[in-house]
């Protein structure tokens, strides 16, 4: 099928079939002991949130423990996700079925520190403080609700801004997506890539995000509602082409919306065969619409893309979006 848009004749993305090129989901992680990965899988999965990503746990159980499930802490934190005997008897649960629920057997404390975390990022999100969630979540995690709340932000602790600050920064070393883990290539379109993969994991946020990073969004006839409720005015996030503009900029200053995005970079279209890591994707309704979406390229028929409320920042097939609204690829 082709699409005429604005003088430029496109092709509509038809597919490439390849061995391993499923979806990948949130959960994919990679870096960590074996013994742990079905765990942290699973207490990812187990969570309704999407922020809670398995490589977020996996950095978290790093810097609790480093992956020692035998750890003891001075103060009497305990096992791999450090737990205290008080919040233990909240959380804990014989999850692995041993007839015991122990903070120090793997499968025990991961899914108590999943269920944690799912609950402290709920709080997060329904708080209205002006932070990326995953961040607020982990203070609490470290500090307590309360001392989140009542600094509306993470606490000026410098134990706390420490934990958050290696946790965040750790994120991607244990994030891992099969054969699309890896971003090659050299150029503008490859470190555009490489940069907005730094922001996998962080909630979409509609109208949120500029070229400084992240930010809260705002909520209008089209979009930033979730369960009636305007879920973009309290999160800290990326919408699709705010994380493109961070992506490219300074390199390429690309306006603001996918469809300026779209008029800016059409008269430099890119075939089907020819798209290179970097390129944008772009969609219309009915395929001669209005430009609703941008995405990334990242090669092996599949893209980094900030999608929808309540989502978050992902690498995703590109068949994940409609083929009947692809509207074309350009090169910036």
């Amino acid at each position: 099928m082709l699409l005429v848009l604005l003088g430029v004749v496109v092709a509509a993305f038809v597919p490439v079939v390849t061995a391993g090129a499923a979806g990948t989901g949130r959960t994919p992680v990679a870096g960590l002991p074996e013994e742990y990965r079905p765990w942290v899988l699973k207490a990812a999965e187990a969570c309704h949130d999407p922020a809670l990503t398995a490589a977020l746990l996996a950095a978290q159980l790093f810097e609790e423990s480093g992956f020692r499930a035998d750890a003891r802490s001075p103060a009497g934190a305990e096992g791999p996700a450090q737990f205290m005997p008080g919040t233990w008897a909240t959380w804990g649960r014989d999850d692995d079925r041993s007839g015991t629920a122990s903070p120090f057997e793997i499968g025990d404390a991961v899914m108590a520190q999943g269920r944690l975390m799912c609950s402290l990022l709920g709080q997060a999100a329904a708080s209205g403080i002006a932070d990326d969630p995953r961040r607020l979540a982990l203070a609490a995690y470290n500090a307590g609700w309360a001392a989140v709340e009542a600094n509306r932000g993470v606490p000026p602790y410098a134990e706390t801004r420490r934990y958050v600050a290696d946790i965040m920064g750790s994120v991607a070393r244990f994030q891992g997506t099969g054969p699309f883990s890896e971003i090659t290539g050299h150029g503008a379109g490859a470190d555009a890539a490489r940069r907005a993969a730094t922001q996998l994991g962080v909630p979409y946020s509609y109208g949120g995000g500029s070229p400084t990073g992240p930010a809260r969004g705002y909520c209008d006839g089209d979009g930033g509602y979730r369960d009636g409720q305007c879920l973009a005015g309290v999160t800290v996030g990326w919408d699709c082409s705010a994380l493109v503009q961070y992506a490219y900029w300074p390199a390429r200053r690309l306006p603001r919306t996918a469809a300026e995005q779209y008029s800016a970079t059409a008269d430099r279209p890119v075939a089907q065969a020819e798209l290179r890591v970097g390129d944008l994707l772009f969609w219309r309704h009915g395929g001669n619409g209005h430009v609703y979406h941008v995405a990334l390229y990242i090669g092996d028929e599949h893209m980094i893309s900030a999608p929808k409320t309540g989502d978050v920042v992902k690498r995703a097939p590109v068949t994940d979006m409609p083929a009947s609204d692809f509207a074309g690829a350009t090169r910036p």
